[in-house]
Parts: structure tokens; sequence; C-alpha cells
């Protein structure tokens, strides 16, 4: 006997039924904490816990060893009336600004050189990333001779490269630019040169057939598309810029004197061999809020400015 199926269709009874087809058996959601966990416990261990610790101890007079009590904001007050710690704000702003603009401009001039139709294109984008990959302070040593032996040499006509740069208080900072420089151009171009493959080439085309010039278009194509990649290399040039170290102990260790000593080398050097312990953990905590502070009015600003193009 045959029966009429909710399809519409006739089948037979003694014909069994099919089976619906078995749901797939989904992971248990606990399972993905087994991914998440670990990683989670590694980070709280190794950089959270440690940043409230120094939070904590920020607010005492503890020297790295011994006793100690609390001496609630004075730390924090301290700094303020330190023409040391101001000193090496000061030297590590203005060495921030300077190499923030330079890495920029060479970086974009580069790029756009990087991405036209050049002979050997991609051997020489290699080539330029090369310094990104090279140990900071093995570099820094290797410019260090130069400064010291092999420029005073070529350039002995010019007072100011007769001696060496590095031990000149006024002038020394410029020979960590051109380090810091040299180094970071490799990682900005290499964002900018992303940034300009993204734009299409008809849009280029269009525009030569109106009669825009190659300054038009950079003016009026290039850079506004390009926006938002200038807008990261720039936070992430200053903010690098700020806390720069390595550089700084290849060639100069905070010398001559204190003129090229950095907040981070400040708190190096206080915080582990001076007893400053609990006074530098302040300092760093206090870096901290300026360098987010600053990176958060660069993204404000810049995205304003990406807006208006």
């Amino acid at each position: 006997m045959a029966t009429v199926t909710a399809a519409g269709t006739r089948r037979d009874r003694s014909t069994p039924a099919p089976t619906p087809p078995r749901p797939r058996r989904r992971l248990a959601p606990r399972a993905y904490y087994w991914f998440v966990w670990p990683a989670v416990i590694a980070f709280a261990a190794f950089h959270t816990l440690p940043v409230i610790i120094g939070i904590f101890f920020s607010f005492t007079n503890y020297a790295g060893y011994g006793a100690w009590d609390f001496v609630g904001i004075a730390n924090y007050v301290n700094i303020f009336r330190d023409d040391r710690i101001l000193q090496a704000y000061g030297f590590s702003f203005l060495f921030a600004i300077v190499a923030t603009v330079l890495t920029n401009a060479f970086s974009l001039a580069i790029a756009l050189g990087l991405n036209a139709k050049i002979r050997a294109r991609n051997f020489w984008r290699g080539v330029y990333f090369v310094p990104y990959i090279l140990a900071v302070l093995v570099v820094g040593y290797v410019f260090q001779f130069l400064f010291s032996n092999s420029l005073p040499k070529i350039l002995s006509g010019i007072p100011l490269f007769a001696d060496n740069i590095l031990t000149n208080p006024d002038w020394a900072w410029t020979a960590i630019v051109v380090l810091a420089v040299w180094q970071a151009c490799a990682f900005a171009i290499i964002i900018y040169l992303a940034g300009l493959q993204t734009i299409p080439a008809d849009i280029y085309e269009a525009a030569a057939i109106d009669g825009a010039t190659p300054a038009r278009q950079f003016r009026s194509i290039t850079f506004p598309l390009i926006s938002a990649f200038f807008t990261i290399n720039v936070v992430l040039s200053l903010k690098g810029f700020l806390q720069v170290f390595d550089p700084i102990i290849a060639l100069t260790n905070g010398g001559p004197g204190t003129s090229t000593e950095s907040v981070t080398l400040l708190i190096f050097r206080g915080g582990f061999t001076g007893g400053e312990f609990a006074y530098q953990t302040a300092n760093a905590v206090f870096f901290f809020i300026v360098i987010t502070i600053v990176s958060l009015l660069q993204f404000r600003v810049l995205q304003r400015r990406e807006a208006d193009f």
C-alpha cells in the first residue's frame, strides 16, 4: 500500500523511510580555551604582572634591594624637579621629531622610486630592506668607527668633521639620527610600497591624459590615497624614536656627559645600576603615559587630515 509523503510523492509502506543526515558534531567550545589560555597566561606572567608590580613599587622608595616604604606620589612629583630627567625628555622629543620627519621623507621618496618601472626592481627592494634585519648594536659599532675614524680623515677640511663628531656635545645627536633613520627607513619603505600598490594605474593614465604633471599627480592622487599608510608610519616612527636606546648605546653611550641621554637610557641606568629602582619606575610609568597621549593625538590629527582628503 502506498502513502503520500509531505512532498506530494507516493511511497510504498514497505520501503523504509530515509534517515535524515546526522548533524555534524561540533567541537566543544571548551576545546578552544586550550589554545587561548596558554598565550593569555604567558602574556599575563611576563607582561601584565611585571607592569602591575612596577606601578606598585613606583609609589615606594625601593632602591632595588633592601627595605622600602611607601612615599605616595613623591617620585612622580620629583620627576618635574629633576633637571636631568627634563633634559632627557627634551633630547628624546627633539631626536624623535627630527628622525620621524627625515625617515618619512626619505622613505616615501625611495618607495616612489622602487614602485616605478625600473630594472631589477625586486632586487633593489631587497637591498633597501636589509638594514631592518641587521642587529642595531653591530651596525652601531660600524657607524661609530666611521664617525670617529673614517670621516675625520675624509672630511678633514670641514671643521665640524675634522674631529670626532661623537665627542661634540652639540652635534653628537646628529650621528645618532643618521644611524636611526638609516635603519628605520627599511620598514617604512615597505609600508609605503604596500600603499602605493593599492593605487590603480588607470588613475595615473587618466591624469596624464588630462595634462597633470608628476608633481600634481603626487599632490592630488598619490599622497591622498596613501594617507592612511602615512599615518601608520608617522605614529610608529615617533613612538619608536621616543624610546631610542640601542643607537645611543652603540655610538655615544649617552655622552659626551649627558648630552645624548634619552629617557629610556636614563631609566635603565638609574633603575638597574643607580639604586633608583622605584624612582625610575615612576619615570617609566610617566613616560608610558606620555607616549600613549602623543600617539592618540597623532591618530586624531592625522585621521582628521585623511578625512579632508
